[in-house]
């Protein structure tokens, strides 16, 4: 009996309106785009990588899609979270652009890295679904 109820949850779930969890989308690779010095502005390549990733978040319709901002440890603590809180969402309102429904965006802001990332790598933003 109890084995029936746990294979029914997740259709009882849906018909009742709310999300399953989508665990094939934990299995795509992060999407991983790249920022220069002190910006937030997304360059043509950021831009194709942003619609990639509207196209992943496509084929899997009920997975949440978290963006999540990072910045280099260089300059004040303060100034780089603020960065990378506007890199997240500058990436997440791209994503709603191309067509992701806004309740499944969640942009985060992780602030700076420590040195054990290169300088370059430190400046991203990493697109993950079904988080």
């Amino acid at each position: 009996m109890i084995r029936r109820l746990i294979l029914l949850a997740p259709l009882a779930l849906a018909m009742a309106g709310c999300a399953t969890p989508d665990l094939d989308a934990r299995n795509e690779p992060p999407v991983i785009i790249f920022f220069t010095g002190d910006s937030a502005a997304l360059e043509e390549s950021g831009v194709a990588l942003v619609r990639a990733a509207a196209a992943t978040a496509a084929r899997h319709p009920t997975a949440s899609v978290r963006v999540l901002g990072f910045a280099d440890p260089e300059g004040g603590r303060r100034f780089n979270q603020a960065l990378s809180r506007a890199r997240a969402e500058h990436v997440a309102n791209h994503l709603i652009e191309a067509g992701v429904a806004p309740g499944r965006v969640r942009s985060v802001a992780r602030g700076p890295v420590p040195f054990e990332f290169m300088e370059m790598e430190s400046r991203r933003v990493e697109i993950r679904f079904g988080e």
